[in-house]
């Protein structure tokens, strides 16, 4: 079954076997959520850099809400992610909440857990699954899906684009997408790469971008007609019937 959640800015396509993983879903990106706010409303910072974040243990003061000393998970882990690639850690918000709603459904035996974060997914799978890509006006667009193989391990597909969605990037790629084990490392490097990609010419030095981090598996980009592809990607499949 398939459902969708919105809470705020974040709206996420929600797909499990059972009702019961789904409401854990929810209620893990509540959970997150609440802790991300808490930490931005005593630094505002994080929300509008475009650089790397240094935590520091006095970034969470005496009185704060969350605790004396108390660094949320969620800022530590989007923190991580982006910091490999000096970017702003809000470029890895949308895959870190889909991979902690994913978990939760893992940790509570789910199977088959998909969270779909505006194009930023989570998942684990006992089957077989194909996630297509949405590119803008590129010819590709809504035309070819990545062809997922059971996998008990979390998998982060995440797309960064420079002409759709309100989300920034400094590029003109339509669709950069990356593929690791860590949907926040995915989300980040996304952003990264399609920061890099602004014309044919560039696409394929853009996954220099990328290419050195540990972790990273695979990475596409679609530029108008041009699509190239780096590291171990699934397969790249036709959408029939479009």
């Amino acid at each position: 079954m398939k459902e969708s959640f919105r809470l705020k800015e974040t709206f996420v396509w929600i797909t499990a076997d059972e009702k019961k993983y789904i409401e854990i879903a929810k209620e893990e990106i509540k959970r997150r959520r609440n802790d991300l706010e808490r930490f931005t409303r005593w630094h505002p910072y994080f929300l509008v850099t475009l650089e790397g974040y240094q935590i520091k243990q006095t970034d969470v003061e005496l009185g704060s809400a969350i605790g004396k000393d108390k660094i949320p998970e969620i800022i530590t882990r989007m923190t991580e992610s982006a910091e490999k690639f000096g970017i702003g850690p809000m470029s890895a918000v949308a895959g870190t909440l889909a991979e902690f709603a994913v978990e939760a459904m893992h940790d509570a035996g789910a199977t088959y857990a998909m969270v779909d974060n505006g194009g930023d997914v989570a998942l684990i799978c006992d089957r077989e699954v194909l996630v297509g890509i949405y590119a803008g006006e590129s010819p590709f667009s809504n035309r070819i899906a990545l062809k997922l193989h059971p996998s008990s391990s979390l998998l982060g597909v995440c797309t960064s684009s420079g002409t759709v969605g309100h989300s920034i990037s400094f590029g003109n790629a339509d669709a950069a997408t990356v593929i690791s084990n860590s949907a926040s490392l995915s989300d980040a490097a996304a952003t990264a790469l399609g920061n890099s990609v602004t014309d044919a010419q560039s696409v394929s030095k853009a996954f220099g971008t990328v290419k050195h981090v540990q972790g990273i598996k695979g990475a596409l980009v679609i530029y108008k007609d041009t699509l190239a592809t780096w590291g171990e990607i699934p397969e790249v499949v036709e959408i029939k019937n479009y």
